[in-house]
This record gives structure tokens, C-alpha cells and sequence, in this order.
């Protein structure tokens, strides 16, 4: 550490320090601490979760081989044949650490290779589970792991660029014995290095400045079965359909601009996993998928399994969205027919929707496919939150991330996409009722609503739209609306009688639980600027003021007072690998 620190800054978070170059040298962004506590947090209920997964499976082990021995006491040589075969199947699996599933429905997450047995014991010894972050820019988030997540084993920091991997190695010998004992730091390509070491991390986390696309394939072949995967997408304009050609061609989707945008890009990145992981015959579930700020990020565990592979068809639909009115609608590509135990996987029924709008009479868009089937694992939101509740000093962005956990755990998790009211009411150039009067008439109509976590005027609700039209319908009755032209959506839209009369008397459910404590869901931004940062390398001048700040802008041009300009850093490695961050 004999280096001058005049050009470096001291940043701490949580519990790592990391020294900084002020010249933008390696990328870190402050905004992405809301990224990180969640992380955090979703690692420590995987690794609780995961030695429950692992006690069971010894429970179950011991249990079936105490009925074994009880069934067949007079065959002790025929009894111990088909143990060693069983368990030399597990030893020929556990070496290429292709993990068995415990049953279809409840994946076993845990490794042979990771349960020590001994003969005559049946207590195994579970290793801690090993982290590799695949981008890792300064090392921060390596190193908060390392130093903050009790359990965790060691941390692999790779990173492309030698600035950065110099960066990280001397954060690394900053932080002190526990770092320099768990985190290790690597200069190479992260999709050669997942590539070269397959099924060998139990947690990959993806966190690229950028797209992680091209980053998939190899991931989705690097975890363990049963292991989690963490991904982040910050190309939001991509994904949200600012430009649907190039999204189609990154993650094999096309986007619609719709108000749900922000969860059809989650669902999208979900399906573009789903798709990688298929060809290696295994398959994701989705424990938590949020979006905050300018990126998503998704939580999933991956597992192998020919079998359940199969139901991908189920999970996916493609989206039709009436370009006159909010109404969508959703097509599944696959269903089952089932004839006493086998199943049949078949096309699915279709077209959903005519070629007109039944509702206004304009076309219809469609785009997708999409992931159709749950995004989160309420299970494990309720488990993540209650962690955080009770770790709330070790988070330094607690406030954010318990209040998206908490609208996440009051989501409808079997409606995807959603609602905006106030777009509903501009369609029929009306008032807005509130959105307690709105609940109450879905409610009352007999159907499920709840909020969003992506939009605090979203309304999920698996109502269906001439539901949802009547109610307005019957809304407008009330509160009278000038005429418009009859060619308009609106109007052909109020020509018709609703069908449902519906109810705003007040409902006892119109309101979630957090609402009615008034637990505040939708936090401001702590800080102006926040948001995306400039890429790493790039020379900072003044057009980036409205990215970075006057402040930060004018600080880094004084530091630079007296110094020759240089020449930018030149890019090391292949050029479509984009730059990490932290």
C-alpha cells in the first residue's frame, strides 16, 4: 500500500472498504447499494435454506434405509448389493455433480459431492457454498459477501480489464485478514472461465454494465443443481421496448410499451434464462424478480431435470396488447393432457384474442414470449424480509429494500403484468376514482386485486378486461365525461351497456395490510443523480453533468488542474464483453 493516495478515495459500505481512483479508472455507482443489501439478503436465506434442504435429504436417507433394514432382515447380502449400487450411482452423478431430485415438485438443491459420508455415519458434513462473481469491477461486492454473509465459503472476483482486477487485489489486502482469506481475484473472460468450470459454484451473480446476455449460456452451466443464480439488466430502454429488434435479438423476445414494460422486461430476462438453462437439461424457478431505479434483477435457483424441463411450454405465453385500449391478453405456447398417470404435452389453444379488439375494435400488437409463470417465491420473500427486519442495522439501503419486500410479499403472484388505472381513465377521458373505490368493485365483483412493486398506481387483478371495463363503465355513469369523437377507443368502449353493475362500496380488503399500518412502499431517491453512472475509462467532462452532478463534474475537473490530458484507456479483450460494475 506504498502507492501515493492522493488519487484515491476512501468509499465505505456495509461493512467493506474499498479505495477508489478518482480518475474513473474502475466503475462504481453508489445507486447499486439497494443491488447489493438484496443480494446480501437473498444469500443469507439461501444458505439457511439450503442446510434445511440438506438436513431433510439425511433425514430421508436415514428413514428409508431404517424401513430397508426392517423389511429385509433375513437378505443382508442382497440388501447391501442395491445400497452399493445405489451408491455408486450417487458417487458416478456426484462427480460431474449432477444432483438427484428428491421429486418433481421439490427439487433436492443439495450435491451429492457436497455430502461427506462415512461408513457407519450418517451425518454428512455440508460444505459452505462457493460465490463467483463474475464482473466485479472494484471487488465491493465480493467483498461484502465475504466479510458480511456468515456461512459463505470462498469468493472468485473475475474481471477483464487489468485495472479493475488490480483494483479489486489491492481492496482485497485493504479489508484485511477475513478478505484475504475468502476472496480471491482473477484476471479472465467470465464466460471462458464459467465455461471451463461447470457445475462448480453454488451462487453466480451477474451484475454487468449493460446487458448480461451473452454472459447466459455459460452461467446457466457453472451452478450447481439446485444453486442460485443472481442477474441484473440495466438496458432498460432495450428491454422495455425502445428498441424491439435489438431486444428480440438479445433475449429472444419483443418488447411492447405498455405500462407493465418494467415487468415484461423482468419476465423477458426470466425467459431468456429459462431458454439457455432448457438446452442443458435443466430448468429455473424464480424466487425474487424486482425492479428498482434504472435495472432489474432476478433471483433463480437451477436445477437439472429431463423430465421437468418439459413444462417450460407452460410457464411461457406470448402477449397481445390492443394499441386502442389497456387491454392485453396472454397466449400460452404449450399445455398438458393428462390420461390416468401419463401426460401429453401439446400445443396450445389459440388464437385468445379475434383480430379485432373486442372492447374498442383497433388491432392488436404482440410481442413476447414471456415468462407467464410466477416470478417470485413467496415463501422466500416472507423468509428475505423477515431477515432484513432483523438485521436492519447491517443494511445500510434498509429502508428501500424492506419497503419493495414488503409490496413484493403483497403481490398476486399468479397475474402477470398489470394495470394502470390512471391510463384506464385517460382511454375513457374520464375522472379517476381512488384506488380503494377501484379495489372495492373488483373485490366485490368476486375477483382478487392487489399493487405492484414495478408502479405504485399498477393494479394486478386476474379479473378479466370486459370485467374490468363494466366497472369502469358503471364508473363513468357517475361522473358524467364530454362527448367525444365516436371513432375514439373511449367512446366504443361507452357505447356499450356494461354487462356487471358493480359495487364501490368500500371493501374490508381495498387496502393491504402494509397500507392500512401506512408502511411506506415508494421511497424517494436518497440523493439527486441518482442513477446510472458513466462507463469506466471514460474521460469525464462537462456534458456529464446532468449524469453525475455539478458537485462530482467540477471536483474531478479541479483534480485534474495542471495535468495533461491522457489518451483514453484502451479496452482489453474480446470487445463485445461489456464492462463490469461493482
Amino acid at each position: 500500500m506504498a502507492e501515493d493516495l492522493q488519487d484515491f478515495t476512501i468509499i465505505k459500505e456495509g461493512e467493506a472498504d474499498i479505495l477508489m481512483n478518482v480518475k474513473n479508472q474502475v466503475f462504481f455507482n453508489k445507486a447499486q447499494v439497494n443491488n447489493r443489501d438484496l443480494s446480501i439478503a437473498v444469500l443469507r436465506t439461501f444458505i439457511s435454506k439450503r442446510k434445511e434442504e440438506h438436513e431433510a435429504m439425511l433425514s430421508k436417507r436415514i428413514k428409508s434405509a431404517e424401513k430397508a433394514s426392517e423389511k429385509d432382515t433375513s437378505g443382508p447380502s442382497v440388501e447391501e448389493a442395491s445400497t452399493g449400487s445405489a451408491l455408486d450411482n450417487e458417487k458416478s452423478n456426484g462427480e460431474c455433480e449432477v444432483h438427484e431430485e428428491i421429486s418433481q415438485d421439490e427439487p433436492c438443491s443439495i450435491s451429492e459431492e457436497s455430502v461427506k459420508n462415512t461408513e457407519g455415519n450418517h451425518h454428512g458434513e455440508l460444505k459452505p457454498p462457493k460465490v463467483l462473481e463474475a464482473l466485479s469491477a472494484s471487488g465491493l461486492r465480493a467483498l461484502r459477501y465475504a466479510r458480511e454473509v456468515e456461512g459463505i465459503g470462498k469468493v472468485v472476483a473475475l474481471d477483464n480489464d487489468k485495472a479493475s482486477v488490480e483494483a479489486c487485489q489491492k481492496n482485497i489486502k485493504f479489508n484485511g485478514s477475513v478478505a484475504i482469506s475468502k476472496v480471491e481475484s482473477h484476471l479472465a473472460d467470465a464466460r471462458v472461465y464459467m465455461l471451463t468450470h461447470p457445475k462448480e459454484f453454488d451462487v453466480v451473480d451477474l451484475d454487468p454494465y449493460g446487458s448480461p446476455s451473452v454472459f447466459l449460456d455459460s452461467a446457466v452451466q457453472s451452478v450447481v443443481d439446485g444453486g442460485m443464480l443472481m442477474c441484473t439488466a440495466t438496458d432498460m430502454a432495450v428491454l422495455c421496448g425502445g428498441n424491439g429488434e435489438v431486444c428480440y435479438s438479445k433475449y429472444g423476445s419483443y418488447p411492447l410499451r405498455g405500462k407493465y414494460c418494467h415487468e415484461m422486461a423482468l419476465r423477458i430476462l426470466l425467459a431468456s434464462i429459462e431458454s439457455h438453462a432448457n438446452r442443458y437439461k435443466r430448468y429455473i424457478v424464480p424466487v425474487l424478480s424486482v425492479q428498482m431505479n434504472f435495472y432489474v434483477r432476478v433471483f433463480v435457483r437451477v436445477y437439472t431435470s429431463a423430465s421437468a424441463m418439459k413444462n417450460t411450454p407452460l410457464k411461457l405465453s406470448y402477449v397481445y396488447q390492443c394499441i386502442g385500449c389497456d387491454s392485453y391478453h396472454l397466449q400460452p405456447i404449450g399445455r398438458t393432457m393428462s390420461k390416468g398417470s401419463s401426460v401429453r404435452y401439446l400445443p396450445g389453444f389459440g388464437p385468445v384474442v379475434p383480430q379485432e379488439c373486442s372492447d374498442c375494435g383497433k388491432k392488436y400488437n404482440m410481442g413476447g414470449p414471456i415468462w407467464s409463470a410466477p416470478i417470485h417465491d413467496q415463501e422466500w420473500v416472507t423468509s428475505v424480509l423477515e431477515c432484513v427486519k432483523s438485521m436492519k442495522d447491517r443494511y445500510p439501503a434498509y429502508d428501500r429494500i424492506s419497503a419493495v419486500l414488503t409490496t413484493i410479499s403483497e403481490e398476486l403472484p399468479d397475474v402477470p403484468l398489470f394495470l394502470s388505472l390512471h391510463n384506464l381513465c385517460a382511454t375513457l377521458k374520464c375522472t379517476s376514482p381512488s384506488a380503494v373505490i377501484f379495489r372495492s368493485a373488483v373485490i366485490n365483483a368476486g375477483y382478487r386485486i392487489s399493487g405492484t412493486h414495478v408502479n405504485p398506481l399498477g393494479l394486478k387483478s386476474d379479473a378479466p378486461m370486459d370485467v374490468i371495463w363494466d366497472i369502469m363503465r358503471c364508473w363513468v355513469k357517475n361522473h358524467p365525461v364530454k362527448a367525444q369523437a365516436p371513432d375514439q377507443p373511449g367512446s366504443i368502449i361507452l357505447a356499450k351497456e356494461p354487462v356487471l353493475q358493480a359495487n364501490f362500496a368500500r371493501a374490508v380488503a381495498s387496502l393491504s395490510k402494509a397500507q392500512a399500518k401506512k408502511v411506506a412502499r415508494f421511497l424517494p431517491n436518497p440523493e439527486r443523480h441518482w442513477g446510472p453512472k458513466l462507463r469506466a475509462g471514460r474521460q469525464i467532462t462537462t456534458k456529464h453533468i446532468s449524469l453525475l452532478g455539478p458537485e462530482a463534474v467540477n471536483g474531478h475537473l479541479n483534480h485534474e488542474n495542471g495535468e495533461e490530458p491522457k489518451a483514453k484507456r484502451p479496452k482489453t479483450g474480446d470487445t463485445t464483453d461489456p464492462t463490469s460494475s461493482s
